[in-house]
């Protein structure tokens, strides 16, 4: 991804997403944190898939401003971790949230071997032209046996729209391919299924629409609109879709 494009989607928006929440309250935090990374029941399905429960100490590799996280915090009781490269990023986390952050890219995390119980990376593997290498990072990281979830957008076929910028779509078969070959077993998976409840949705909209009033004439606002334009073309003509996938650490 270009630096401009990266930083618009993955930094300038996340910080104005964190003021926005301060304005509007912080029933609107966890919707608007995890815009474009997760819906409930996706968060949902990977949170019972890995088992999660009170004390895990849980990697989010590419957490953003913290969303999926503190959902997971709050609902399942989990210790999370939070590895984000993007410095207004990893703020607004900890601004929303209180939650600790590691600012560190996925293919190095500063983390011992066998050092976390589980790992989820949502939204974040086709930003990443190495997938093997970060990949293999997360293996080390876990402990044998342990939990990944995997919100993957993987490509159906040859695409004709061009992806957003620094996007790289992996196809069903090559993710498991590089799953397989970092020492990971696939457990199960699924086709993401769509929507979200009202009240979540219009949250979430909501903290949008102050960003929007905000920011719309700032260039990096616009970048970032069109980074979702080129998403939503590219869904609506099948030529992409949201996989999640539970994966367990096999012993090196």
């Amino acid at each position: 991804m270009s630096a401009s494009a990266m930083s618009a989607e993955f930094d300038d928006v996340p910080g104005w997403t964190a003021e926005a929440v301060e304005q509007l309250g912080e029933r609107h935090a966890i919707p608007a944190a995890c815009r474009g990374s997760a819906s409930p029941a996706a968060l949902a399905w990977l949170a019972e898939a890995c088992e999660l429960a009170p004390g895990i100490r849980l990697l989010d590799v590419g957490a953003g401003a913290g969303g999926p996280a503190a959902w997971a915090a709050e609902r399942f009781g989990v210790a999370p971790i939070l590895l984000e490269p993007m410095p207004a990023a990893g703020r607004a986390a900890v601004r929303l949230f209180g939650l600790p952050v590691v600012a560190a890219d996925g293919r190095r995390i500063p983390l011992r071997t066998a050092s976390v119980d589980a790992a989820w990376c949502l939204g974040v593997l086709c930003t990443v032209r190495d997938k093997a290498a970060m990949l293999a990072e997360i293996h080390r990281v876990l402990t044998p046996g342990a939990s990944l979830g995997l919100l993957v957008v993987l490509a159906r076929g040859p695409q004709v729209l061009p992806a957003p910028d620094g996007n790289h779509f992996p196809t069903g078969g090559e993710l498991l391919g590089l799953l397989a070959g970092a020492g990971f077993e696939v457990v199960e998976q699924i086709d993401q299924q769509t929507g979200a409840p009202l009240s979540w949705t219009r949250r979430a909209e909501q903290v949008a629409a102050v960003v929007a009033s905000r920011h719309r004439t700032d260039p990096a606002f616009r970048l970032a609109a069109h980074q979702g334009e080129r998403f939503a073309r590219l869904f609506a003509s099948g030529q992409i879709a949201v996989r999640l996938v539970h994966a367990v650490s096999r012993p090196a």
